[in-house]
């Protein structure tokens, strides 16, 4: 396939179900913030992979196997050799093929932004992210089963993309960077300090809010259109060519739907990994308590 897009609607999909060069990956993962506070829960989607998919997709655990095992943090970017030889194990690597990804939430698909934004991390281009998810498949009454999906093992041998990827240290400097833009993507209670899921509460110093949610047509996991994107996201500087953006959350993973927005809108952007969740543990690192900086 010469050009895939970034993302690709269910009648696509239903289109190539049969091609022998799709790699169809269900990334789903579950996140549960408790209701009386605190960090959140996590767990794998193998459960629910194993109950209902996409015919002939396999799953792929974010959380237990394409994450770094020996990361301080649950979400933490695997070495290249490790994430070449778990996803290689997939069926991901041939220049032939080429990947659809897509999860089991009701919001923002940003467990299957996550895996596409890895796979993009790690030098591979050729992947898209399934709008909807199995949520819009199965509303349209499209086939599910629950036979697994398997591929043919690959090579997954490629170049990663450091310029994708911000350190703790890069953010800090882009707090004073009038070339730089940090972008928010939790909920605005969240950026204005309100909630109590991390160590200490507020949001990175001069950074703006995108809150994930607000990309999507009202009352669907559908994104809005680009026209619609652009002319939100145009005023507050996310797309201009001289700015360098990062994206941030709370564990790097509502990070890579912002960033998949603004990719569609031809905007490469970095994404900080660790996020909240690193940046609120260490108190030499300043915090914002409350509405000081903007929210779009």
């Amino acid at each position: 396939m010469s050009h895939l897009p970034l993302t690709v609607d269910t009648a696509w999909l239903a289109e190539r179900l049969e091609d022998p060069n799709l790699r169809l990956l269900d990334a789903t993962t579950f996140l549960q913030i408790p209701p009386e506070g605190g960090y959140y829960k996590i767990w794998s989607g193998r459960e629910a992979y194993d109950q209902s998919h996409i015919p002939g997709a396999v799953f792929a655990d974010i959380y237990k196997e394409l994450s770094d095992p020996d990361g301080k943090y649950p979400f933490t970017v695997p070495t290249q050799n490790y994430f070449s030889e778990k996803i290689g194990g997939l069926g991901v690597g041939a220049e032939e093929t080429y990947v659809v990804v897509y999860d089991q939430g009701t919001g923002p698909s940003s467990w299957a932004s996550r895996l596409w934004w890895l796979l993009r991390l790690s030098g591979y281009d050729q992947v898209a992210v399934l709008e909807g998810g199995l949520a819009k498949w199965t509303g349209e009454g499209r086939p599910v089963t629950d036979a697994p999906g398997s591929y043919p093992p690959a090579i997954f041998d490629r170049v990663r993309r450091p310029e994708l990827l911000a350190t703790k240290e890069e953010v800090k400097a882009a707090i004073e960077d009038e070339s730089a833009i940090i972008v928010d993507s939790l909920s605005p209670a969240s950026y204005n300090g309100e909630s109590d899921t991390y160590e200490r509460n507020g949001h990175i110093p001069t950074s703006i809010n995108l809150f994930i949610a607000t990309h999507l047509e009202p009352g669907t996991n559908l994104l809005q259109s680009d026209d619609v994107l652009r002319e939100r996201l145009e005023p507050v500087g996310v797309l201009d060519e001289g700015k360098k953006v990062i994206t941030y959350c709370g564990g790097g993973i509502a990070a890579t739907w912002n960033a998949l927005v603004l990719a569609k809108l031809g905007k490469e952007v970095a994404v900080y990994d660790g996020s909240l969740t690193e940046w609120t543990a260490d108190p030499s690192l300043p915090l914002v308590n409350g509405k000081e900086d903007p929210v779009h």
